[in-house]
């Protein structure tokens, strides 16, 4: 009998089989402190592979683990890979894209979930009428920054792939699902193992 299961390509990334630094769990600040703690155990040459899995979180500390990593190849010049496993939704692909497509692999389950940001807030407009209209704008230029934040990071996933950023932001209100395959066909990841 013979086996007619299609080929694994993990072999040709043995790297990856032993990730230096493993996250799991929600994008939070025990995230970053376990994130901090591993990169400062990791070797301190050869390509360093982190792996996460994750439903989301704070994107604020997706993109401050993201700016590690991007200044460690800065300043090293190393080699850094990414491994996303199982599930990589929101936060979790916004540390994705501090890796570049060359360097961003799925394992065959994972999906990627991208959507917008959101925000809850409420306005409460109290005081003299003259400081009223400073209370709406500063509320504005925050929702405004956020966005340019936000998309930054839209930018820098699809940087070097075959998705316009304009194809992600018409997709991003919905919660964009990718499954590894067709993140693969999209050139959003080097390779599925």
């Amino acid at each position: 009998m013979t086996d007619t299961s299609p080929q694994s390509n993990a072999r040709n990334y043995p790297l990856l089989a032993a990730p230096h630094v493993r996250l799991h769990g929600p994008v939070n600040d025990q995230m970053y402190d376990e994130f901090q703690s591993q990169l400062v155990a990791a070797p301190n040459d050869g390509p360093l592979v982190v792996s996460i899995t994750t439903l989301g979180g704070d994107p604020e500390v997706a993109r401050a683990m993201g700016d590690s990593i991007r200044l460690l190849r800065e300043y090293t010049d190393r080699e850094t890979l990414f491994l996303g496993k199982v599930a990589v939704y929101s936060a979790g692909a916004t540390f994705m894209s501090a890796f570049p497509v060359h360097s961003r692999f799925l394992t065959k389950s994972t999906r990627l979930m991208i959507h917008e940001r959101s925000m809850q807030s409420t306005i409460e407009l109290n005081g003299p009428l003259n400081t009223l209209s400073y209370m709406l704008r500063a509320k504005l230029n925050e929702i405004e920054d956020s966005i340019h934040i936000q998309d930054e990071g839209f930018r820098d996933l699809v940087a070097g792939s075959k998705v316009a950023f304009e194809d992600l932001k018409q997709r991003a209100p919905n919660n964009w699902y990718i499954e590894a395959e067709e993140a693969l066909a999209l050139g959003l990841v080097l390779d599925v193992i």
